[in-house]
C-alpha cells in the first residue's frame, strides 16, 4: 500500500465522510483515517437529520454533490417538514434514522467510491514543514504524507467524559480519545480551545407504558432531503412525547451539587441552545415542566433516545428522577446520559476555504471548528475536501457568499466572527433567508457543483429537467389568463374578491387563499400544465409555486444582496497594516489585524468593526 495522497482526511464522521468523497470525486487521490471502520458516519447524540435551518444544510449537501441526504432518506424511519405554519423560507425537513443503517450506508458509499482508500487507525502527530503541511503520523508509527490534511476529529481531541464526579478519557461512550495531536497541531501556532457537550440517556421501548405518552407521527407525502435520489423505503415509526414534572424537578435539584455542570468539574462551555436537564432547571426555575421526545433508534431495536433529557448527573439521579415521569416509571436504560469536553481550533484562524492562516494545505471542518451539529459538520466537510483537491489542482478556492447557501452563513460567521459557544445554525443567522429556501438549493448549487466535479453528469441533467419544468409551468401561468365566469365561484367560496376580466394565474396565485392545489381543480389547464411533469411533479409544483407567490419578495432580497456584493468585490487583504491606521478605533485595529479579512464585506461583520471604521477604509482603498 502507498502511503502518499492528494488528500487525507483524518475522522470518519460527518465531516469526514463529506470531504473523503468530495476530493475523491473531484479526482484527488484521497485517503480516509478512521479509528473504527464499524463507526463510519456515527451519530453520536440523537439519530436524526436536519430541523431549523440544518435540513436547509443537507439539501445545499445534496445539491453539492454530497451524501447526507441520500443517506438519510435511506435510513429514514421518520420525516416530518418543521415550520409548515410560516413560510417557505423558513421550511425546514427533518427525518429521524435507523442508527445501524445509517452507518453502513455511508460506508457501501465509501467503499465505492473510486480514488478513496480507507485505512483504520489513530492520528498521533500532524508533519509540517516551513509552515506547510507534509502528512500524518499514527500511533502505529505509519507516516502517510499528502499534499493537503483535513482534520475532522470531532470530539476525539482530548475527550473527557463525565457523569456524576466520575471523569473517563474518551472521544465518545466506549472509544478511546485522543492524545498527542492536538499538541502537535498548536505548537505551530494554531490556537486551541475547550468546549462541552453532552447526550441523554438511552431507554429500553419494552419498559415504556406508551398509552400515556402522545403519538408524534412523520408525514408520508413527497417531501425528502435529496433532490435526486430515491423515496424513503422503510416503515415509518412514530416518536413519542411526555413532560418532566415536579417530582423528577425535585430528585434532579438535589443532584445538582454533584452535577459536573455546577461543581466546578467543567469549565468548558456547552451549547446554548441544547441544555442540559439540570441547565433548564437552574435557568428557568419557575417551570413546573419540561417537554421531553421519546425517538426511536431504528426499526430492528429496542432502543430509544429521550430527547430533551441530556444530563452529565449521577446515574443513579438520572435514573430516580426519569421514574418519577408516570410513562417512564419502569423504565430500563441502556445506558445514562453524559457530558464531553473537547478540543476545538480557533476558527478565525482559518480562510474561507477553510484552510489555516498558518500552515498551509492543512484544513479544519466540524466540531473541530467550534460548531455541533452533524449537519453544520457535513457542511464544513464537503466544502473542506473540495477545497483540498482544488488546491491540489493548482485552482482558486470554493467559497460560497451568504446569499448563497447556509454553507456559506456558516463559514463565514466561523471565520470572521469565531465562536464562544458551540455554534448552532438557526435561520436568523441568515439575512437572506427567502433566497435560501429548502426548495431551492438545486437551483442555487447544483451547477455550481457540476462545474467543480462534485455533480455528475446524471445528476446535472436531473436538474436540468427540473429546471426546464419549472419554467414550463412559469410561463404557463406568466402566459395564460382566466375569465371571471370560470373562478368568480371558487373565488367568492374562498373569501377573495372576484375578477372584473380575464385575469392572469399569476395574478390569482399571489392572494394567500389560492395555491396551486385548489386553483387546479376549477381550472383544467393548470392541472395539465403541472401534470405534465415526467416525475417529482409535487417537488417541481412547489418549486414554481413559491417563485409565483414570492416573488416580490425574492426580487427585493436579491436587490439587497447584490448591493453587499460591490463590497465583496473590494479585496482588502494584504493592503493595510492595520495597526498603522490610526483613523480607526483601537478596537477594530486589533480586530482586523488578527482577522486579516478577505474583503471589505467581510470587515464589516467582524464584531468591533463599526461602519465609520469601514467608510475609513472606503477612503483609504479610494485613494
Amino acid at each position: 500500500m502507498k502511503f502518499k495522497y492528494d488528500v487525507l482526511v483524518i475522522g470518519g464522521g460527518h465531516a469526514g465522510c463529506e470531504a473523503a468523497t468530495a476530493a475523491a470525486n473531484m479526482g484527488a487521490n484521497t485517503c480516509l483515517v478512521t479509528m473504527d471502520m464499524n463507526k463510519i458516519g456515527q451519530m453520536s447524540c440523537n439519530p436524526a437529520v436536519g430541523g431549523i435551518a440544518k435540513g436547509q444544510i443537507v439539501r445545499e449537501i445534496d445539491a453539492l454533490g454530497g451524501y447526507m441526504g441520500l443517506v438519510t432518506d435511506a435510513t429514514a424511519i421518520q420525516f416530518r417538514m418543521l415550520n409548515r405554519s410560516k413560510g417557505p423560507a423558513v421550511w425546514s425537513p427533518r427525518a429521524q434514522c435507523d442508527r445501524g443503517k445509517f452507518i453502513w450506508e455511508w460506508r457501501t458509499i465509501l467503499d465505492h467510491t473510486d480514488n478513496l482508500d480507507i485505512f483504520q487507525d489513530q492520528a498521533d502527530e500532524l508533519l509540517v514543514e516551513n509552515d506547510k503541511v507534509l502528512g500524518v503520523r499514527t500511533i502505529w508509527g505509519i507516516d502517510i504524507y499528502a499534499r493537503t490534511v483535513v482534520i475532522t476529529a470531532g470530539t476525539f481531541l482530548n475527550g473527557l467524559m463525565h457523569i456524576g464526579k466520575r471523569k473517563v478519557e474518551g472521544g465518545r461512550c466506549a472509544e478511546p480519545a485522543v492524545h498527542n495531536f492536538t499538541e502537535s497541531i498548536t505548537r505551530h501556532g494554531i490556537r486551541a480551545k475547550r468546549m462541552k457537550t453532552g447526550t441523554p440517556v438511552r431507554i429500553d421501548r419494552r419498559s415504556v407504558h406508551f398509552d400515556e405518552m402522545e403519538p408524534q407521527p412523520g408525514e408520508t407525502d413527497y417531501h425528502q432531503f435529496s433532490f435526486y435520489g430515491p423515496h424513503r423505503q422503510l416503515p415509518q415509526l412514530p416518536c413519542w412525547t411526555c413532560n418532566t414534572n415536579e417530582e423528577a424537578h425535585e430528585v434532579l435539584r438535589r443532584g445538582v451539587a454533584d452535577s459536573p455542570l455546577f461543581n466546578g468539574q467543567i469549565q468548558s462551555t456547552g451549547p446554548r441552545y441544547c441544555p442540559s436537564i439540570e441547565t433548564k432547571l437552574v435557568t428557568f426555575p419557575d417551570k413546573n415542566s419540561h417537554p421531553l421526545f421519546l425517538e426511536p433508534e431504528g426499526v430492528d431495536t429496542n432502543e430509544m433516545y429521550l430527547n430533551g433529557f441530556s444530563s452529565s448527573m449521577p446515574w443513579e439521579v438520572q435514573l430516580e428522577a426519569i421514574h418519577k415521569i408516570p410513562a417512564l416509571r419502569d423504565a430500563k436504560i441502556y445506558r445514562p446520559g453524559y457530558a464531553i469536553e473537547y478540543d476545538y481550533f480557533d476558527p478565525t484562524q482559518l480562510k474561507q476555504s477553510l484552510e489555516s492562516k498558518v500552515i498551509e494545505g492543512l484544513f479544519f471542518a466540524g466540531q473541530v471548528n467550534g460548531t455541533t451539529g452533524y449537519e453544520e459538520a457535513g457542511g464544513q466537510g464537503l466544502v473542506a475536501g473540495i477545497n483540498a483537491a482544488l488546491f491540489c489542482a493548482g485552482k482558486e478556492p470554493f467559497v460560497m457568499n451568504r446569499d448563497e447557501s447556509y454553507i456559506g452563513v456558516l463559514i463565514d460567521d466561523l471565520t470572521t466572527k469565531g465562536v464562544d459557544e458551540p455554534y448552532r445554525m438557526f435561520t436568523s443567522r441568515a439575512e437572506y433567508r427567502i433566497l435560501l429556501r429548502q426548495d431551492d438549493a438545486d437551483a442555487r448549487l447544483t451547477e455550481r457543483a457540476y462545474n467543480i466535479g462534485t455533480a455528475k453528469q446524471d445528476r446535472y441533467d436531473w436538474w436540468m429537467q427540473k429546471k426546464e419544468n419549472i419554467n414550463r409551468i412559469l410561463d404557463f401561468c406568466n402566459n395564460t389568463s382566466v375569465k371571471p365566469d370560470l373562478v368568480n365561484g371558487f373565488l367568492e367560496q374562498l373569501g377573495t374578491s372576484p375578477i372584473k376580466g380575464a385575469t392572469k394565474i399569476t395574478e390569482l396565485v399571489a392572494r394567500p387563499q389560492i395555491n396551486f392545489e385548489n386553483l387546479s381543480a376549477v381550472v383544467p389547464s393548470l392541472k395539465e400544465a403541472i401534470e405534465a411533469s415526467p416525475n417529482r411533479k409535487e417537488e417541481i409544483a412547489e418549486a414554481a409555486e413559491i417563485k409565483l407567490k414570492y416573488k416580490g419578495y425574492i426580487d427585493r432580497e436579491r436587490v439587497f444582496a447584490e448591493k453587499m456584493h460591490r463590497l465583496e468585490d473590494i479585496k482588502i487583504k494584504g493592503h493595510f497594516r492595520y495597526s498603522e491606521l490610526h483613523d480607526l478605533s483601537t478596537e477594530c485595529r486589533q480586530k482586523l489585524e488578527q482577522i486579516q479579512p478577505e474583503t471589505l464585506a467581510q470587515a464589516s461583520r467582524i464584531p468591533g468593526v463599526s461602519p465609520s471604521d469601514i467608510n475609513v477604509l472606503l477612503v483609504l482603498m479610494g485613494r
